[in-house]
């Protein structure tokens, strides 16, 4: 990146979206944090030039998408790079499935980043530059049970990605999105503990036997992993990569 960008990441309080946070602004970018809760690390970062700042939204409602945006752009001009990471599990049959939890896992994992792609459009189209990057999954590309919700958001993340590579290709802005099978954050630490307790296993039994099952390198992926493809994605080198589906899942979709 050439000159100082300016990068929102969602769900940047910790696990993905933290690295992604400390990665960008290491890179010399202006970050913004916007999570529910605020991050501990981010002091430690905004002491240099005050380049670090956290914005408390909710992503499930429209107007808190939008005082976002117009904070970014009050503080630092504009949102040149938009990595929406925020999102949320729930496991559940598909007759159980709550219509209220699935109402909002495609507002927080979808018509979030619609919104946020639409509201920093214009600016990126203005200065002819921007990166878009949305985080999918394994389960952008395929379907496990119980995951309704889940699935079909990642699912229409794909879609929203290709079609904004279309749209914004003319003006320099490219589009792409990121798909990892588990990643070794404190969310999926939670789930391995809550599987080893119910089925009676040991925390590495449960990463291996389960979590693992399907992968070829039979190892977790590291957060730094994810951050270094949306470094590279945020690159001008590039530039001409645009409505693609990266996958980082150990060989896992190589079935």
């Amino acid at each position: 990146m050439s000159d100082p960008k300016t990068a929102l990441i969602t769900g940047a309080a910790s696990g993905i979206g933290a690295e992604i946070a400390k990665t960008l602004f290491n890179e010399g970018c202006h970050v913004v944090v916007a999570d529910l809760n605020e991050p501990d690390y981010l002091s430690n970062l905004a002491y240099e030039m005050q380049r670090a700042l956290y914005v408390p939204t909710d992503l499930s409602k429209q107007e808190s998408c939008e005082a976002l945006i117009a904070r970014v752009v009050q503080e630092f001009g504009s949102v040149d790079i938009l990595v929406n990471n925020a999102g949320f599990q729930h496991i559940s049959p598909l007759e159980d499935f709550p219509e209220s939890v699935w109402d909002k896992m495609l507002q927080v994992m979808l018509t979030a980043p619609f919104l946020l792609t639409r509201y920093v459009f214009p600016g990126m189209k203005q200065k002819q530059w921007g990166r878009i990057i949305n985080m999918g999954s394994i389960h952008s590309q395929v379907a496990s049970l119980n995951k309704a919700g889940y699935i079909a958001a990642k699912h229409g993340l794909v879609g929203l990605t290709k079609s904004t590579a279309l749209e914004g290709g003319p003006f320099g802005i490219t589009a792409n999105v990121i798909c990892p099978a588990y990643v070794r954050t404190p969310l999926v630490e939670q789930q391995i503990a809550a599987q080893a307790e119910t089925l009676g296993l040991s925390l590495e039994e449960v990463e291996s036997q389960v979590f693992l099952k399907a992968s070829a390198t039979g190892k977790m992926i590291e957060p730094a992993e994810v951050a270094a493809m949306v470094s590279y994605l945020c690159s001008d080198q590039a530039k001409s990569i645009t409505g693609s589906c990266w996958t980082i899942d150990g060989g896992w979709t190589a079935q």
